[in-house]
Parts: C-alpha cells; structure tokens; sequence
C-alpha cells in the first residue's frame, strides 16, 4: 500500500513517500504535533488528513528522524507496546532521546531534598564504579560462561521507562536463549500481573542459576554510571508492563529506577499485581531518605544469597 506520510519540521511539513515495499497496520495510525520544540506523538483517534501511520520500515523512520532538528521525542503511552518499541529502536539511531508522555510526578524525591539527592547520585557513581572494578572478574567469567553455554550475545538489552519517562535500555546478562522476546508472549499470555513466568522455557540452565542470586543484573552498574539507574529505586518497568498501567499510577514511572528497592526486597515474584507494585514503589518515593536506602541496600544481600523469590 503506497500512502503519503509527514514529518513535521520547524519550517515546514515535509511529504515523504514510503517505501513500495512497506506494509502498515492501519488500526495503529499516529499522529504528530510539533510543540515546544519537541515532536509529540500519538495514536490516531480517527483519520485526519495528515497523519504517521505505525511505520513498518525502521530505516525509514530513522531518516525522517534525521532529517528533522528535533531532538525530543515524546511518545503516548497508548500507542502500545509494538510501536514504543519501533520509535525507540529509531530515535537511538538517529540520535535522538525518546520520552513517555506521563502524568506530572510529586512524590519524586529529589523536588523536596535536593541536597540529599545529590549526594546519593554522588554515591551511586562511586560505588557503582568501586563495585564494577572490584567484581571485574566475576563479571568476565559470567561473560564468558554466557557466550560459551548457549549461542547468542551476551549481554541482554532492552527498554525500560526511566527518570521522567526517559526510555533507556538496560543492560544484563543473557539468561535466555537468543531471540527470547520474540515468544514473549506466547508465554506469558494473557497473565494480568507483572509478566514474569516460573517455568519460563526460554530460561538457560546457567541463567536460571544467574537468575537465583541476581548475577545477571550486575551489567546495571554500567546503566548507574549512565545516570539512567541508581543503586536503590523503584523497579524498571519493562515496556509490556508499562502501557498496562493506566491513569494517575502512570506518574510513578516518572521516578529513577534503581538495581534494588523495597520491591525487590519485600515482595520481589511473590507480588506480582501491578497496582500493588505500583503502591509499594509510591511509598518508598514518598518515604525516601539516605537512610531507607542504606536500610534497603543491606536488606538485599541476605535475599540475593537467599535466592529470595528470585526466577
């Protein structure tokens, strides 16, 4: 189907044709608005005349993305799982910074102890930085029992919703097999919690074992040093978890997730409600101090050697 598509500029709108070979969803239409120097994108209610059908050429996309001087994009929630990928995957290609358009955040911690924040982000780089070098070579052996027990990369990356919606891919170690996200899910189905599965038959021997003791998440230091995590934190919603939440509860994806928190150490698989896990986090947001992080680093340790809800 040959359509024409826009992209929107600061001069003009500029008609590009797709490529022949291209196929669209229709039912996934978007549309773009330049606004504040940023390119808002959402799903199409209806069908205006001028609109950015769910694009089936990322290549396409990436050069449209070039070719304009935005640099911020901000993305709906409900344009769903499949596009947030595709716009993401693009916007790091060309360079720009993809955002989730959220509700406006105040239990965010550091609006109200901004001393205190900055001196646990100090501590965070520091620590995540000592650690890594420290652990360097348990970090080189994992590696290598990775590439070497099972074909593919071995690092595992993927989007996850960051500070202020900021989209960022974590990092860790593989613990599937390669391609696992492709049968994502046809596992877990139509689980209505956080999607996380006991039997999950994509999960290796050696990363059922890195998932028991948490070893597969070290790779997160790097993502700490990035600026995109910390030590302690909300837990980092993947994306098929996020567009499930709706409403005022999307603004706790506003805050900084981090490696551990009271998720992680409290409830970890043993909760998986994502209205629950969504409470537990709005409580340490609003609670926090240096204090209840240190509190929460210490707890950790007992349940990654306990193998605590851990799969």
């Amino acid at each position: 189907m040959s359509a024409s598509n826009v992209l929107l500029t600061t001069a003009k709108i500029l008609l590009l044709e797709a490529p022949q070979s291209s196929s669209y969803d229709l039912s996934h239409h978007c549309t773009v608005k330049w606004r504040d120097g940023k390119l808002w994108v959402s799903r199409a209610q209806f069908q205006p005349q001028m609109q950015l059908p769910a694009l089936g050429n990322q290549a396409w996309l990436k050069s449209c993305l070039n070719r304009s001087p935005v640099k911020l994009i901000c993305l709906d929630p409900n344009l769903g799982e499949e596009a947030l990928k595709l716009w993401a995957d693009a916007c790091k290609q060309a360079g720009k910074t993809a955002f989730l358009r959220l509700p406006a955040a105040t239990e965010l911690p550091q609006k109200a102890c901004t001393l205190s924040w900055r001196l646990k982000r100090m501590v965070d780089w520091l620590a995540a930085a000592l650690i890594l070098t420290l652990l360097s070579p348990v970090l080189i052996a994992i590696a290598l029992l990775v590439r070497f027990t099972s074909p593919g990369p071995i690092l595992f990356k993927q989007w996850r919703v960051g500070e202020r919606g900021k989209l960022f891919r974590v990092f860790k170690f593989r613990t599937m097999i390669a391609d696992a996200e492709t049968m994502h899910h046809q596992i877990m189905g139509n689980q209505n919690g956080l999607h996380k599965h006991l039997d999950d038959p994509r999960i290796t021997p050696l990363g059922r074992w890195l998932r028991k003791y948490s070893l597969d998440e070290l790779p997160q230091l790097f993502n700490v040093l990035r600026s995109e995590m910390s030590l302690v934190g909300p837990r980092p919603w993947a994306l098929y978890d996020a567009v499930r939440i709706t409403g005022e509860s999307q603004r706790r994806l506003n805050a900084l997730p981090g490696i551990t928190g009271a998720w992680q150490v409290q409830a970890r698989s043993t909760l998986l409600d994502l209205e629950a896990v969504n409470q537990l986090d709005l409580y340490y947001l609003t609670s926090w101090s240096i204090q209840q992080d240190l509190k929460l680093l210490l707890l950790t340790i007992p349940k990654v050697i306990s193998g605590f809800g851990a799969y």
